[in-house]
């Protein structure tokens, strides 16, 4: 059975309702012994790498502590080029939402993920999602719920964009994927909210980013 390690929640995403959306996603696929999910800890990670998990989904920011004035993040340069050979070497990579967010931009991490986030309006607004399921083509997706709307830098040109995504302060891309040596790589921007996490269709989403990266 696949083994896949989730990293979620930090000082602005609280971890239950990430939880609860990753669970319903990937419900069904260890149902049918495709695979198994265990929560772990941003500290463990370096010493989990190794036993080869099939894939790692990460839902938190670099910043610990970003509401302080001296700010400290986790993610060092031995983690993050640990993170980019595992994946070299065949294993999967979800960035979700905040794990896009503050980590070095010139990070092994960051130019294996071929993009990262930007800015957000300060306001959450209806975000319009549109595209397809990463690893099904074929199948579309179109959905609107109240999101943190992120705007994010993203190497189009050595990636595959699968979702966009347009509210009333402009479009950014949602979500986009590729594989990296012999693993596979996936990025995806929503959500924020509980509501939003726990949408039908972002559910069906998340599932289909998941299996992308199992392969």
């Amino acid at each position: 059975m696949k083994t896949i390690y989730a990293i979620v929640g930090d000082d602005y995403h609280a971890e239950a309702s990430i939880r609860e959306s990753l669970n319903e996603a990937v419900g069904p696929l260890a149902a049918d012994g495709t695979c198994r999910l265990e929560y772990t800890s941003a500290e463990k990670l370096l010493e989990l790498l190794p036993t080869k998990p099939a894939a790692v989904i990460l839902f938190k920011e670099d910043r610990v502590n970003p509401r302080e004035a001296l700010v400290r993040t986790w993610l060092t340069d031995e983690v993050s080029e640990a993170i980019s050979r595992y994946v070299e070497e065949g294993g999967g990579f979800l960035a979700w939402h905040s794990g896009l967010a503050s980590y070095p931009v010139d990070s092994a991490l960051i130019r294996m993920l071929r993009g990262y986030f930007e800015h957000h309006p300060s306001k959450h607004q209806i975000v319009h999602y549109t595209g397809h399921h990463p690893a099904e083509p074929a199948a579309q997706t179109a959905f609107d719920i109240l999101d943190e709307h992120y705007f994010v830098h993203c190497d189009e040109a050595g990636t595959s964009v699968f979702l966009r995504s347009e509210s009333v302060d402009g479009s950014s891309i949602g979500g986009w994927s590729h594989e990296f040596g012999q693993g596979r790589v996936c990025c995806l921007t929503p959500a924020h909210n509980k509501e939003g996490l726990l949408h039908p269709d972002m559910i069906g989403l998340l599932r289909s980013s998941v299996q992308y990266c199992l392969g």
